[in-house]
């Protein structure tokens, strides 16, 4: 098999390496050479891997399409829930095989979580807790994640995530949501050193209730002054579950000693023990064939959540406290 990567970052740098290992030659396509993106989609290839800033997501999925080849991309999927919806609607009418990037529903210890909750092992499900906060933006030099015009922010950039994995897990669509949003690094020097001023947040909290009951209190900075482990917990009816930074899984009951899994993340890019997994299930899909999920239709939901939080970021509601 042969797959065209759109993108030199993390499309150059974790994803082409991956398909490489799985045994699919890869062409590395950069996302602003618009000649060279037209001249990939034109070839005869067995998938397109559009991993291009979101600014960019519909055009060069479109150009993939237009060619009727399948296609992945990657999150936040697009500017915006119609720019999603444009490009599912695309794929649906050419009736061609379709993967949304949301590699992190393979993390082993969330497999593992999963099944849990699956299992009932903590009865009925009533509320989710999430933290993450991280420094891993505090030094980074301006470009486009800081611009909202061109897409920005932390909420495409690990929201989407976070909302697909409450999907995932809940087995449950996101019925409401608000959310109020803050940049903590409100300048950034550029390549060249000068300052430019950050339009997108880089810090979010939100709450949620899914259609199936479930609440949903989440958390997030990632301009902060240190890194904190990340910690998700579940609370049942029955017990609760909670996952350490995706390596340590606890199971919690009363009356009776905690149960706790351990998940050590192989070594180099913190992708990889999600994206192997997903691009294996990705390579055995395409040669069946065979639709699976995450999808377009995934990234549609996931794009609807964030367009309705970031409504909600704009409107900076709330009730006033007299």
């Amino acid at each position: 098999m042969r797959a065209i990567v759109i993108g030199t970052g993390f499309g150059a740098r974790v994803v082409a390496p991956t398909y490489e290992s799985l045994g699919i030659a890869c062409t590395v396509v950069s996302p602003h050479d618009d000649a060279a993106v037209r001249a990939a989609c034109a070839e005869r290839v067995d998938l397109v891997s559009v991993h291009s800033p979101p600014f960019l997501h519909h055009a060069h999925v479109m150009a993939a399409l237009d060619h009727g080849h399948a296609v992945l991309c990657d999150k936040p999927f697009g500017r915006d829930a119609p720019e999603a919806r444009a490009m599912r609607d695309r794929a649906r009418a050419l009736g061609v095989l379709h993967f949304l990037n949301f590699e992190f529903r393979q993390q082993p210890a969330r497999v593992r979580l999963k099944a849990l909750l699956d299992e009932g092992r903590i009865g009925m499900l009533r509320h989710v807790g999430w933290s993450v906060i991280g420094s891993g933006l505090r030094g980074q030099k301006h470009r486009w994640l800081f611009e909202a015009e061109q897409a920005g922010g932390w909420l495409g950039a690990y929201g989407s995530h976070a909302i697909d994995t409450l999907r995932f897990l809940t087995g449950s669509e996101v019925a409401q949501c608000s959310a109020v949003a803050r940049t903590e690094i409100t300048t950034r020097p550029d390549k060249q050193g000068v300052m430019r001023r950050s339009t997108a947040e880089d810090a979010f909290s939100s709450w949620m209730r899914m259609e199936n009951g479930c609440t949903v209190a989440f958390d997030t900075a990632y301009s902060a002054p240190i890194t904190l482990p990340q910690r998700l917990t579940l609370l049942g009816s029955d017990g609760v579950l909670e996952l350490v930074d995706d390596r340590r899984l606890t199971l919690r009951m009363p009356d009776r000693p905690d149960e706790s899994f351990d998940f050590t993340p192989p070594d180099g890019d913190p992708h990889i023990g999600s994206l192997v997994p997903w691009l294996e299930r990705v390579a055995a899909a395409l040669r069946d064939g065979r639709q699976i999920a995450p999808d377009f239709d995934d990234g549609v939901a996931v794009a609807e959540t964030m367009d309705a939080m970031r409504a909600s970021f704009s409107a900076n509601a709330g009730a006033v406290v007299p």
